[in-house]
């Protein structure tokens, strides 16, 4: 057996806003983990969030949401992004980071361009879980159960 591929550590990438953690985010990191030896977040800018969700959103900063994530046992990396407005942006970092897998959500909106960036890498796209019943930070802050 090749020495190099012995010891290779397989690493999974995640990615997202991750602002008010819920259950739904803690299963799919413990899922996305179970995929591989290193579990890598990207994780959303404030800008880019305020972007996606509205002003008044992360309800978190960024380097609070970090704090948060780094503590879970799941994680081994969390990357705080600068905001990044292009696919091409993501892709170079992307390449660079070189994951095995992209673990992600079945029907994430954003799957078709992670599914693009999985195959311009080499890497396997794998849904590690579907949407996890009715968590979500949206629904959580207008205190809907």
């Amino acid at each position: 057996m090749d020495k190099d591929k012995k010891y290779k550590q397989k690493v999974v990438l995640v990615g997202g806003c991750f602002d008010v953690l819920h259950p739904g985010h803690i299963i799919f990191l413990e899922k996305a983990k179970k995929e591989g030896d290193k579990l890598v977040i990207l994780l959303e800018s404030d800008e880019k969030i305020r972007k996606i969700k509205g002003e008044d959103r992360p309800i978190h900063t960024q380097k609070e949401r970090a704090l948060v994530l780094k503590a879970l046992k799941y994680v081994d990396c969390v990357i705080e992004l600068p905001f990044m407005d292009t696919e091409k942006e993501y892709d170079a970092l992307t390449q660079r980071i070189r994951p095995d897998i992209i673990a992600v959500t079945y029907k994430d909106p954003e799957n078709h361009h992670k599914k693009r960036t999985a195959k311009l890498i080499g890497a396997k796209l794998k849904y590690v879980t579907k949407i996890i019943g009715k968590h979500s930070t949206s629904r959580i802050l207008k205190h809907e159960n």
